[in-house]
């Protein structure tokens, strides 16, 4: 496949592929990937469909118009003209119909995207300083509290935590007392069965606050 070789041939392609891509980055953010899309070669090719149609209902509504703001010798008298139609056309427009169209399937669906990955990322995105526990696999209970010094990955890294400091747990999974000089405890989520945060009954201090 060749490269544009000139500043025309560029700004062709540009105004062939720029639309496209707009009005799927928008309609993606908005309703999120399915199934059909998951390859980038099918991203790709919706990109390039949405690109055709819109470059068409251009050309059919504003025709000689567009084709004089293309030409480049109209560009140094008309650079103001050509730099709003193309904030317009090639970003305005598509992000508007792909919002429109989302906004429409979204009141038919029962369901409702969020643009968070997993409910990890949910859970830890915004999460304040709390106790956690969680029930290993094996049975075992485990805990611990999650401040400041804290860590959670978020996706695409697999879910892990981190807890800066380690509480002894009982058997039924109450929290007993904080573990003289822990460092923190690190948690897998493929080991977890169970994960339970628990809010602080009061301002908390990780030496001397009880769950």
């Amino acid at each position: 496949m060749q490269l544009p070789s000139t500043v025309a041939q560029l700004l062709l392609v540009v105004v062939a592929v720029l639309p496209g891509i707009t009005y799927q980055f928008v309609r993606e953010s908005r309703r999120g990937p399915v199934p059909g899309e998951m390859e980038a070669g099918h991203r790709i090719l919706r990109a390039l469909t949405a690109s055709m149609v819109l470059d068409s209902l251009y050309f059919a509504v504003l025709g000689p118009h567009l084709v004089e703001l293309l030409r480049l010798e109209s560009y140094p008298a008309r650079a103001h003209d050509a730099a709003l139609h193309a904030l317009l056309l090639l970003f305005a427009v598509p992000a508007l119909g792909a919002a429109l169209l989302s906004q429409y399937e979204r009141r038919r669906l029962r369901g409702r995207y969020r643009p968070t990955p997993t409910a990890w990322d949910h859970v830890f995105r915004d999460r304040g300083a709390s106790f956690i526990r969680a029930r290993l696999k094996d049975g075992t209970w485990v805990g611990g509290w999650y401040g400041c010094e804290s860590y959670a990955t978020s996706y695409p890294q697999p879910a892990e935590l981190y807890l800066q400091s380690t509480w002894r747990m009982a058997p039924d999974g109450s929290f007993v007392g904080r573990v003289d000089g822990t460092s923190g405890l690190y948690l897998r989520a493929e080991d977890i069965d169970i994960l339970e945060l628990l809010e602080p009954p009061s301002p908390p201090s990780p030496r001397t606050d009880r769950p």
